[in-house]
């Protein structure tokens, strides 16, 4: 899966470098989520998922607590969750998962996203199945015997343990991600670098030329949009 966490990378990296959109994205996820359950992450596991991954990004603690605030209060913006697929340049398959107040509004502008950039937006399920639902872990400074063993010990399965220089990925299903958290916590680890459930894909492709200048405008396009939460694809971004 090395390649796979090069993408992961790349687009992390990415984010960071946008700040205030990430925030701001953060904040409506972290909203809907206490708006959706209990507005407090002890008891909301979605909500106390959200923040785990907001704080792998830097969100301020500050606007972590005024979305929980704006849920707890009367306000009636109501958000749907929402998810698209479709294809871009030459074999490149793109999901997107985005949260909106306006399904019009944000069905019609990832349609013409993908339209004028090389692709075309499929049906539900149309690229999906060609993904997987992985739940992703990067921890700084370890080394991947040492947290293999510890997984081991702590009776906690995990798909894979991979080592890339002075970083640690872990790859796990999904509905072990707090079972795997919790392991690491107890080895001393509270801060990670990723901690995600993420969709890989089962294959990959390679774009060159104006078919990979084409997919990289529409990621970006995609990405720039306010009410698109996380994009997945399934191109080989390379080391």
């Amino acid at each position: 899966m090395g390649r796979k966490w090069a993408n992961i990378k790349e687009k992390k990296a990415k984010l960071d470098a946008n700040n205030s959109k990430v925030y701001a994205k953060f904040g409506i996820e972290i909203y809907v989520a206490a708006k959706q359950g209990d507005p407090d992450p002890a008891t909301n596991q979605k909500l106390k998922f959200v923040i785990e991954r907001a704080k792998t990004y830097n969100v301020p603690k500050h606007v972590i607590d005024r979305a929980i605030e704006k849920a707890k209060g009367s306000g009636d913006e109501n958000f749907q969750e929402l998810r698209y697929e479709g294809f871009g340049p030459n074999g490149s398959m793109i999901i997107v998962d985005a949260l909106t107040s306006n399904v019009n509004r944000t069905a019609s502008d990832v349609r013409a996203a993908y339209g004028k950039n090389g692709g075309n937006m499929g049906v539900s399920g149309s690229v999906s199945y060609l993904f997987d639902s992985t739940a992703v872990f990067v921890l700084a400074n370890q080394d991947a015997d040492d947290i293999m063993m510890g997984l081991l010990e702590a009776d906690v399965d995990v798909r894979e343990v991979t080592q890339d220089e002075d970083q640690v990925i872990v790859y796990g299903e999904p509905s072990d991600f707090h079972a795997i958290q919790v392991a690491l916590n107890d080895m001393g680890i509270n801060e990670f670098e990723v901690a995600e459930i993420d969709l890989l894909p089962q294959n990959e492709v390679t774009l060159t030329g104006d078919d990979l200048a084409k997919f990289e405008k529409l990621i970006d396009v995609l990405e720039d949009n306010d009410d698109v939460q996380r994009v997945y694809h399934n191109v080989d971004l390379g080391e």
